[in-house]
């Protein structure tokens, strides 16, 4: 056989290391990492024995950390960081493992502020390194269906978007996520707001004016758990984004109103229900499929007809970041955009305290 007939060598694969194995980590995370060709889930970090064991059942031959810091003394056997952990600890991590010399992917949100996460990017591009945040809801299938059906025109000229993640829990679970502690950055403007206001901007641009709504309902609870964010976009488009634990009747994921007909859907995108399951991408299942059942609907009163769902693609978010450390190519998610939704975010919040409207 000659030498130009041989095998290609398969380059070896990008080890990762996970920050944290809490239900970000072990859900989303691992699993999506597991999947990913060109990538490895090499080292896990974390002092809890039982996540320890269930990390290793998940993953037999992972290696473990009990905190970050030892990870920066051994950098050159790792060729990325993963930050599934408190989002308190999101900007000094990513810091140090920037300075340290790896890539960096960070879980949503990936500071408290704009400014953090800007200093965050300018930190990552003087170093040449990757650094992207994890938004995995850009890759839910009422989401990628909607880009189409804006991208084909199918709704005319879109002048309003009303997004909700709404849920039923009148009583609080406790944990970082609800503590009225600013330090934690928690609260559901932080936690499913950068998320929607993340959609919106990706739908539509970048906001000029913002006003909101912020409570806390709930006996118990200590951050704000029923929001309300109104966005105008510079191109005229006005996002309505609702955020809720204190719903016991549902609006619709989605309804986009244009000049010629409206979408409507109901109902989460099924792949963080998969996962919480145990399935896993590749695992001979249609990934990311929703039932037609699920599909939404465009048209009008008179006419609306359902619209079969793009399938959800979590694992779009890693192939695109294993292609950016091997290619150079763009991340999936840069730290601008992030910083973008954040600036929203904060203007939301002075918005709710002051109860005028913000210019960007």
């Amino acid at each position: 056989m000659s030498s130009q007939d041989s095998p290609a060598t398969e380059p070896a694969p990008f080890r990762v290391a996970l920050v944290g194995y809490g239900p970000s980590g072990s859900f989303f995370h691992a699993p999506l990492i597991a999947a990913t060709p060109g990538l490895v889930l090499d080292t896990v970090v974390t002092g809890n024995d039982d996540r320890r064991k269930q990390a290793l059942a998940e993953h037999p031959g992972v290696r473990f950390a009990a905190t970050a810091d030892e990870l920066w003394g051994r950098a050159a056997e790792l060729d990325l960081v993963v930050l599934a952990s408190p989002n308190r600890t999101h900007v000094p991590l990513a810091t140090a493992a920037l300075r340290a010399g790896l890539p960096v992917v960070v879980d949503k949100p990936v500071a408290g502020t704009a400014a953090e996460a800007r200093e965050l990017a300018r930190l990552a591009a003087a170093q040449d390194l990757l650094l992207t945040v994890f938004q995995n809801r850009r890759w839910d299938s009422d989401f990628l269906t909607l880009q189409g059906l804006i991208r084909d025109r199918r709704l005319g000229e879109v002048h309003r978007f009303e997004s909700r993640f709404e849920r039923w829990r009148p009583q609080p679970k406790g944990g970082w996520r609800e503590s009225g502690d600013p330090a934690e950055i928690g609260g559901l403007l932080y936690d499913l707001g950068s998320h929607l206001v993340d959609q919106a901007l990706a739908l539509f641009g970048p906001a000029q004016l913002v006003y909101a709504e912020s409570d806390v309902r709930r006996p118990g609870a200590a951050a704000d758990d029923d929001s309300f964010i109104a966005i105008t976009h510079t191109n005229g488009v006005r996002s309505h984004l609702w955020m809720s634990s204190t719903a016991p009747r549902l609006g619709p994921r989605f309804r986009v109103l244009g000049s010629t007909a409206g979408y409507v859907t109901y109902g989460l995108d099924p792949q963080e229900g998969a996962l919480r399951e145990g399935l896993r991408p590749g695992e001979g299942i249609a990934w990311g499929a929703e039932p037609e059942s699920s599909w939404g609907t465009l048209g009008t009163d008179e006419n609306a007809r359902p619209v079969p769902s793009v399938p959800g693609d979590y694992p779009a978010f890693y192939a695109a970041v294993a292609s950016a450390l091997r290619e150079g190519t763009e991340p999936p998610v840069t730290a601008l955009e992030a910083a973008a939704a954040l600036e929203v975010i904060e203007a939301a919040r002075l918005a709710a305290r002051t109860g005028q409207v913000v210019q960007l």
